[in-house]
């Protein structure tokens, strides 16, 4: 036997497995995906890390004196502020991977 045709000759799938049909009391979804958004706000706040660094740094170019015990030496501003961070960020790691180390042991 011969089957009718209706003219198109792609096969239907489910109702139920069509991305567009949801529930009639369900809102319509957001177009704009969560992961665009994100990305702004990383985009933002790099920017404004940027602009806060270059205003640091143009703020804090004056020479000043550092006396290490032994030596002294003059050193931009900047340079004193950032070891000093980066030392203290060291320490601080190195302080609590030593916690850590304790804590597991007991």
């Amino acid at each position: 036997m011969h089957e009718l045709n209706d003219g198109t000759d792609e096969e239907r799938a489910p109702a139920e497995s069509l991305p567009d049909e949801r529930p009639h009391d369900e809102p319509p979804r957001e177009e704009k995906p969560v992961r665009e958004s994100s990305l702004y706000l990383k985009l933002l706040l790099l920017l404004a890390g940027t602009a806060y660094a270059i205003a640091f740094v143009l703020q804090n170019n004056e020479q000043v004196d550092v006396d290490f015990v032994f030596a002294k030496t003059q050193i931009s501003l900047t340079w004193v502020i950032l070891i000093s961070l980066a030392i203290g960020l060291l320490g601080g790691v190195l302080l609590s991977q030593l916690y850590r180390r304790r804590r597991r042991r007991h």
